[in-house]
């Protein structure tokens, strides 16, 4: 089961389309910002969600059917995917590691360049501290769309910190993400 899936992008979109995926096995968050010339706006955000009393499998498969959709509806010309990390618990690692490998098969079937960044990496990008609490990052997320308040949960503000910082790549130009 997953929120409600945002509305389709019109064909002929003039602007570039950048979703960012925080991957997961029962969540998994996104955030799609259009790249204007006065900087990123936000186009939508939200979390996918899976039965949590399914098989892993089945999880998966439901997570796999909602992420083709929402590329689908949103057409990304880019999908930005957190990349994994050293995890104490080794099967929580694996889980994650499912998750990341089902969102950037839907990313390249969907035709997107596809982009993984580190989350220490979008921290710093966007408060300058690769520490930086899961607060900041959504206070800043806020800060930088012109919200009041951060999205919710903190699946889809991560998730859009991944895109904001793609963003962010851009206009500073070329260089190592």
């Amino acid at each position: 089961m997953s929120d409600a899936l945002p509305p389709e992008v019109p064909a002929g979109n003039p602007w570039k389309i950048v979703l960012g995926i925080d991957p997961g096995t029962l969540v998994v968050g996104y955030g799609a910002v259009v790249l204007r010339s006065e900087g990123p706006a936000l186009l939508a955000t939200g979390v996918l969600r899976a039965s949590g009393k399914a098989p892993a499998a089945t999880r998966l498969g439901s997570i796999r059917r909602d992420l083709d959709e929402l590329i689908a509806r949103l057409k990304p010309a880019v999908v930005v995917v957190e990349s994994g990390f050293a995890g104490v618990n080794v099967q929580s690692a694996l889980r994650v590691g499912e998750g990341r490998g089902v969102a950037l098969a839907c990313a390249a079937a969907g035709g997107a360049e596809v982009v993984e960044l580190a989350p220490a990496a979008v921290k710093r990008s966007l408060v300058g501290n690769g520490a930086a609490s899961k607060e900041q990052v959504a206070r800043m997320v806020a800060a930088e769309l012109g919200l009041d308040d951060p999205p919710r949960p903190h699946d889809a503000t991560d998730a859009l910190a991944l895109a904001l910082t793609y963003a962010h790549h851009l206009r500073v130009g070329p260089g190592r993400l």
